[in-house]
């Protein structure tokens, strides 16, 4: 290719024109096509939309950088492209994982199956989403431990998604001697339950009591509180299990 654009490429002003000609036009297009995708990316609320943006920026500054290898540095495009594809298949081979997650992230990203807000259970881990990055998935468990889960793992594991009902729930077991009257035990545990962890449930939904089962001991039961998001479980049930410990209608054994 000894011209480019229409201009000889044979001196090192020439070449040096081409080049500036050449990282000019680049500019343009990477700032009509980044506009227009800015448009469109913030329509659709894509999280980590700037991964995308930046891979079409290097997209378009590698084909400047082939368009002008032979006009300007003399070396054949042809020539680099095949040692650039034998030194990818070696990085490749040691980058599984990284090439693996980046994968991952862009298909997390594109299908929005998981996003900041979200509360999931993956795993084994419970808790709500706060960032979906290129790599990895951070999920901010109750209690404030953070996990940081690739987002090849994520796309591999089966996922749950958690309803709002869900998220705060928390159940306190319990055992009704036989013959108490189920209604009132139930009532009574919605006021102790109101009046003890009124600075920890969450207003949003109603504490309830459900009976579910018999056994040698009485009828057996659960208290279904909600507690806010920043509430440990343990600390809701320690403090009911304490409040309606020795009322006459538990039964001696659980």
């Amino acid at each position: 290719m000894e011209h480019f654009i229409g201009i000889d490429a044979g001196g090192w002003l020439d070449k040096v024109i081409v080049l500036v000609v050449a990282v000019a036009i680049a500019l343009v297009i990477q700032r009509v096509v980044v506009r227009l995708m800015h448009k469109v990316l913030d329509a659709s609320n894509l999280p980590s939309a700037s991964l995308f943006i930046n891979i079409v920026r290097a997209v378009i500054w590698a084909l400047v950088l082939l368009s002008v290898m032979r006009p300007v540095f003399g070396v054949d495009p042809a020539g680099f492209v095949a040692a650039l594809g034998v030194v990818s298949i070696a990085v490749s081979l040691g980058m599984q994982d990284t090439i693996s997650n980046i994968i991952g992230g862009i298909s997390l990203m594109l299908s929005k199956s998981v996003q900041p807000g979200d509360y999931i259970t993956v795993g084994g881990v419970t808790g709500e989403v706060t960032d979906v990055n290129w790599r990895s998935t951070t999920v901010l468990m109750r209690g404030g431990a953070e996990e940081v889960i690739p987002n090849s793992v994520l796309s591999k594991t089966a996922l749950t998604r958690i309803t709002p009902w869900s998220v705060g729930y928390c159940g306190v077991p319990i055992a009704v001697v036989p013959g108490a009257n189920l209604d009132a035990v139930a009532r009574e545990c919605c006021e102790v339950a109101a009046r003890e962890l009124a600075d920890l449930l969450d207003p949003a939904f109603e504490t309830d009591v459900v009976f579910s089962a018999f056994s040698a001991y009485g009828t057996q039961g659960e208290i279904r509180l909600h507690v806010k998001p920043d509430v440990v479980f343990s600390t809701a049930q320690d403090r009911l299990a304490r409040a309606l410990s020795g009322r006459p209608w538990l039964a001696s054994a659980l």
